[in-house]
């Protein structure tokens, strides 16, 4: 009796500590980052993972083997789903957003991108319910002259408020942040 008990321990154990030994494995190769805003009474910080592009053909069409495929949902970066805190109500892509911790998606396309909003946070970034989003809004890309070879997520000043900037690849996302 008491060895199949400790035969089930044990394989348990086992599953436990090798999902923890490859999650820190994967999280390896995209590297978490924070960055943070905190200027004339806006205040933004963002958690992400940041993959590289190893000589892969980033955004494009699925049949072309895009590694983030037009019109398909995106994490927003590796690993678990990009988060997002606003302790302040602001102006986000021209729509008011309430105060709060956001799990930040994206859906890339070829002249614009959908930036989601939503209210679930903590989950891997494959996870996405989208009945719990709270705001979408298309934002405008611009084109990179050079590579931006890891993704990145920064902040460009503006007269008011400022643009969180999505890059990877060539392409950047432009999403406007006002104070409320």
């Amino acid at each position: 009796m008491k060895k199949p008990l400790l035969l089930i321990v044990s394989f348990v154990l086992f599953l436990v500590v090798s999902f923890l030994v490859y999650k820190r494995y994967t999280k390896s190769f995209s590297p978490e980052a924070s960055v943070v805003y905190d200027q004339r009474g806006l205040e933004i910080e963002v958690s992400y993972g940041r993959p590289a592009k190893k000589g892969r053909y980033i955004f494009g069409r699925q049949q072309d083997n895009a590694l983030v495929p037009y019109e398909k949902v995106w994490r927003t970066g590796a690993n678990e789903a990009t988060i997002i805190d606003l302790p302040q109500n602001v102006i986000f892509a021209g729509k008011p957003v309430k105060a709060g911790q956001y799990s930040l998606w994206t859906v890339p396309g070829p002249g614009t991108w959908k930036v989601i909003l939503n209210s679930e946070t903590g989950q891997w970034g494959t996870e996405y319910n989208d009945g719990k989003d709270v705001f979408q809004c298309e934002v405008p890309i611009r084109i990179r002259s050079g590579i931006q070879q890891l993704f990145t997520i920064y902040f460009e000043e503006q007269p008011v408020g400022v643009n969180m900037i999505l890059s990877w690849d060539q392409t950047e996302a432009v999403v406007s942040i006002k104070p409320q």
